[in-house]
């Protein structure tokens, strides 16, 4: 759906969500949205009454997005490595679909720390339940070696994230086209997956 088929609210938020994730919460003004938008700024106050709220409408919908996918793939009846891999296709594809997401979220851990405590306890129950008693179950079977979830979390965001804020680096550093850097992340995926997948999971014996 195109902005003009929007509503003005929506329009608005949409507008918002892209700037903000150029230019993060206190690079942005109101004036920058209702331009966006093409819309008058008496209309954002309306709706939202401050960028505050507006933010945080949109970092809501971010933080929901991202927490969301993850929490479905951990809750299927899949193998472990499939989750795994499913949630590292899945980290890639936020960061394809949203190029300035990890430095928006990023910069607004550092800005405001307390919005993320407030939000990720809400989640974190959900995202470890199955998930933990899955991975423990295979640490015990010998097919898993001894590891903690958030470490696991931390090797799968750490492996996919610094790819995305190094894009204007690595084009300029490699003279990349937009072309070519699609295939460098489309390769680098599967290295991240095949890298995570085999220090994570013990060769098992044929019998």
């Amino acid at each position: 759906m195109t902005n003009c088929f929007l509503v003005p609210e929506e329009k608005l938020k949409e507008a918002a969500k892209k700037i903000f994730l150029e230019k993060g919460f206190d690079g942005t003004t109101t004036r920058d949205i209702a331009q966006e938008a093409g819309m008058n700024g008496a209309l954002l106050n309306y709706y939202f009454r401050s960028k505050e709220k507006l933010f945080s409408l949109v970092f809501n919908e971010l933080f929901e997005l991202n927490f969301r996918g993850m929490l479905q793939i951990m809750n299927q009846p899949i193998s472990l490595k499939e989750k795994i891999i499913s949630l590292i296709d899945h980290d890639f594809q936020i960061f394809k679909c949203n190029p300035g997401l990890v430095t928006f979220l990023q910069n607004e851990l550092h800005r405001n720390p307390d919005r993320f405590l407030d939000a990720i306890p809400l989640e974190k129950g959900r995202l470890t339940s199955v998930f933990g008693k899955q991975l423990q179950e295979a640490i015990n079977a010998g097919e898993v070696r001894p590891i903690t979830i958030p470490h696991v979390l931390q090797l799968i965001a750490a492996n996919v994230q610094f790819i995305f804020q190094s894009k204007v680096m690595a084009t300029r550093l490699w003279k990349m086209t937009d072309a070519e850097y699609d295939q460098f992340v489309a390769d680098h995926q599967q290295i991240v997956k095949d890298m995570i997948c085999n220090y994570l999971f013990i060769p098992q014996a044929v019998s």
